[in-house]
């Protein structure tokens, strides 16, 4: 790209200083290929690295002769096929990367000017940048103190249809139509969460195996899934309907982390499918696991990860899988064909 005037290696401070710095789509466009081209912009199809840059359209065009390939900064990242502007896409990322309760497509919509469906579709794939991966993929396992805890998330079966509420019995006792979810928590690091089946004793303890270092201090609530975790770790228990903390047996930084957890989803969100409920929960984690940041450096890492994921629409509705195969085309008669 042509030089410019010398800028902060950083985003701005504040959201008002964000709008008015990326305003310019030059220094947005430049800002966003720096971090995902840190030595230059590379071809998306032959690699190449020499190339020119179109400045009337922000793009650029490979030189390779064999190539000639004409590529924008969103090409292979999560903003490909957007016509919505790079500096909406910054703002719409300082908001969901820094509101504490998140924010709601309706709401997204109205403050960068879209369509609630856009917003919805741009909320989603800011999420996909917020994850670290399935919770299967970590290779670090916490060590010292872990707290770790289930809960469940759904609507109550008081306040359901008497329809709704018959055809979902037959679930988890006292918790008919609601999805289970675990949380291991090391304290003063990261917290992970999966979407569960049941607290059973089998998929409760996998996890806490497969995340934490065996002779670690795991503590639990008196849950009986969570007997026989002593064999492996230092295992403590508080038991709720005594108290919640014996000196350092608790597990109040779990149950801090739900309570922002619902009331994100209860108070902004409102009402979220089960398939899409891990989505939520990446982001949430994503905003506790980077609390100790600056807004600007959990947007700046949160730009950084576009690239290389991709989400579509229909894939998000379920109107299309990933694995998918196109449909094979319909048999017509000649007739309907027409002459050759």
């Amino acid at each position: 790209m042509p030089a410019r005037k010398a800028r902060t290696s950083k985003l701005p401070g504040t959201l008002v200083e964000a709008v008015r710095y990326f305003a310019d789509l030059d220094v947005a466009t430049e800002f966003v290929a720096n971090l995902r081209w840190p030595d230059g912009p590379v071809c998306p199809d032959c690699g190449g690295k020499d190339h020119s840059y179109l400045t009337t359209r922000r793009i650029w065009k490979c030189k390779n002769k064999t190539c000639k390939r004409q590529f924008s900064v969103k090409v292979g990242t999560l903003l490909e096929d957007s016509p919505i502007r790079i500096d909406k896409w910054v703002v719409a990322m300082w908001l969901i990367a820094n509101c504490k309760n998140g924010i709601a497509s309706t709401e997204l919509a109205r403050s960068v000017g879209v369509t609630q469906k856009s917003a919805w579709f741009m909320n989603h794939r800011i999420r996909l940048a917020m994850q670290n991966g399935s919770i299967e993929k970590y290779s670090d396992k916490f060590d010292g103190a872990v707290e770790v805890d289930e809960t469940y998330i759904g609507g109550k079966a008081r306040n359901m249809h008497e329809k709704r509420r018959k055809r979902l019995e037959g679930g988890t006792k006292g918790y008919v139509g609601k999805t289970g979810v675990v949380g291991i928590l090391e304290r003063g690091g990261e917290v992970r969460m999966q979407v569960i089946d049941q607290a059973t004793k089998p998929e409760l303890q996998a996890r806490v195996r497969q995340h934490v270092k065996p002779g670690a201090t795991v503590i639990t609530d008196e849950l009986k899934s969570y007997q026989g975790l002593d064999q492996s770790y230092q295992h403590q228990v508080i038991t709720h309907a005594d108290s919640y903390v014996d000196g350092h047996i608790h597990t109040n930084g779990l149950e801090n982390f739900w309570s922002l957890l619902k009331r994100g989803l209860s108070g902004t969100y409102v009402s979220v499918e089960p398939f899409h409920l891990f989505r939520y929960l990446d982001e949430q984690a994503y905003r506790y696991n980077k609390r100790n940041l600056t807004d600007e450096e959990r947007v700046e890492i949160l730009l950084s990860r576009i690239a290389g994921r991709r989400v579509t629409y229909k894939e998000l509705t379920g109107k299309k899988s990933p694995e998918a195969k196109k449909p094979e085309p319909r048999k017509t008669s000649r007739h309907r064909m027409g002459p050759f």
